[in-house]
């Protein structure tokens, strides 16, 4: 495990708060260790900081009671979805409580005219998207994990669709959130533009509970496509798959998904989804629009490909093969683990300029192979994000020291290259480091606006900012 940066704790306060917030909740406050561990971190090699205690909140009203006792007595919020973030958003650095907002899954309004919903922040992605399908609308963003919208919206996920639908801050119109000292307010109102003051919408949207708890969000819908049609094809190279994801986005090709799996990651999603893809780095694509539309899309596509090398193009429409294409690269943490059994994945990412894609993916294998590390490579290509999964024996203190070595020059190399850190990640504890190397003064900035609404630095503490 990596070790977290420990934070004082306020005994005192913590022993308070906590008294009085189990009177007020009840069974609904919990303190056992087993789920204080998995309230701290879940999915990452940092090591475990769980909160003095979990509370189940049900709405608005009791969030805000609970960061009232909270503020009066100096206590951290960790605010809490599903846990699967990756950089250590949910640990307890300094103890506090962890407000589990799971239960608060109601989608509260969709208004299928404008293209709008409103929902509270445990619902989750895929019981977003089956409750609006007799609409025939659907929410885009798809990060891969089955994360709740209130934690996509703190940590500003994006996914597979974000090269023609974007990320999460292009598609959430406004927030309910509970500020430091309990206050309730409102960033915006429906309406699909505004001039009306700062953009505090965007401004929680990212902010990973280190300003606020988001309780509710206003959502940007889109229809279900009338067609839709998913391709795949191999390539010689990493370099000559990246240069066929350039020459496509250069082109303006209006593709809905470009994803990139390198040879090892093919390996291993053949032999976990029993499927037969040469094993040599691959694209897959997905077109969406009308019947012609998608078919002249993919088609376009396969001639652009061809000039790099692809081989192997195949497109359908099938509903059937594209659910299978498409799990299969869902699926690709769970492969990736079966090509070292007993091992850990840990997973880090960076977005680079699409022009710089190929430099930044190929160095990065190659980096690996120097430093004698095994790190698959999957990438939505489209936008020039891309991830390394680590495979590690955890016990070998060797082999984790140069895995560390190998993310931060990762890190370092993306923003040389003019990107940055994290394409959807986020900072968390884990890229802390890497913030002020990419954005400078702006850090400072950051602290301001932190200081400003959280005098007492009890939201999510620890996070983004450095110490």
């Amino acid at each position: 495990m990596v070790q977290a940066v420990a934070m004082a704790r306020n005994e005192d306060g913590i022993g308070t708060a906590l008294g009085i917030l189990k009177q007020q909740f009840g069974e609904r406050c919990q303190t056992g260790m087993a789920i204080r561990e998995q309230h701290g971190h879940t999915t990452t090699w940092i090591v475990n900081q769980p909160p003095d205690a979990v509370i189940f909140a049900h709405s608005t009203e009791e969030v805000s009671a609970i960061v009232k006792v909270c503020a009066a007595h100096g206590v951290p919020i960790i605010p809490f979805g599903t846990g699967t973030s990756l950089e250590g958003h949910v640990n307890a650095p300094a103890g506090g409580v962890s407000i589990d907002l799971s239960q608060m899954n109601e989608v509260l309004e969709v208004n299928a005219g404008d293209l709008d919903c409103r929902v509270q922040p445990g619902v989750t992605r895929m019981a977003l998207n089956t409750h609006l399908r007799d609409q025939g609308l659907f929410f885009p963003i798809d990060p891969g994990a089955d994360a709740s919208i209130g934690g996509m919206t703190a940590t500003r996920a994006s996914g597979t669709n974000a090269v023609r639908y974007g990320t999460m801050k292009d598609n959430v119109l406004s927030v309910e959130a509970v500020m430091a000292n309990g206050e309730i307010i409102r960033t915006a109102s429906r309406a699909r533009k505004s001039s009306a003051g700062y953009d505090l919408t965007r401004l929680m949207v990212g902010s990973e509970g280190t300003l606020g708890v988001i309780t509710e969000i206003t959502l940007r819908l889109q229809g279900i496509p009338e067609a839709i049609s998913a391709a795949s094809c191999s390539f010689p190279t990493i370099e000559a798959a990246c240069e066929a994801v350039m020459a496509t986005i250069q082109y303006g090709l209006p593709v809905a998904r470009i994803e990139l799996l390198d040879a090892l990651v093919v390996k291993g999603v053949n032999a976990y989804s029993k499927l037969s893809l040469p094993e040599t780095p691959l694209l897959l694509l997905e077109f969406h629009g009308s019947d012609a539309g998608v078919a002249e899309q993919a088609a376009t596509f396969g001639e652009l490909a061809a000039e790099f090398g692809g081989s192997g193009y195949a497109a359908t429409t099938s509903a059937e093969e594209r659910t299978k294409l498409w799990q299969a690269r869902h699926d690709a943490y769970w492969a990736m683990l079966a090509l070292r059994p007993g091992c850990k994945a840990v997973a880090t990412d960076v977005c680079v300029p699409i022009s710089r894609l190929a430099e930044a993916v190929g160095g990065a294998n190659a980096k690996a192979a120097e430093l004698g590390l095994i790190a698959p490579i999957v990438g939505h290509a489209g936008d020039g994000n891309f991830h390394a999964s680590l495979l590690l024996d955890m016990d070998n203190l060797d082999e984790v020291a140069r895995a560390e070595e190998y993310v931060s020059w990762l890190n370092d190399r993306a923003i040389a290259l003019g990107g940055t850190c994290t394409g959807e990640h986020g900072i968390g504890q884990g890229k802390r480091p890497y913030l002020l190397r990419e954005l400078g003064g702006a850090v400072e900035v950051m602290g301001a606006i932190k200081r400003a609404l959280d005098p007492d630095n009890i939201m999510n503490p620890g996070k983004i900012l450095p110490a």
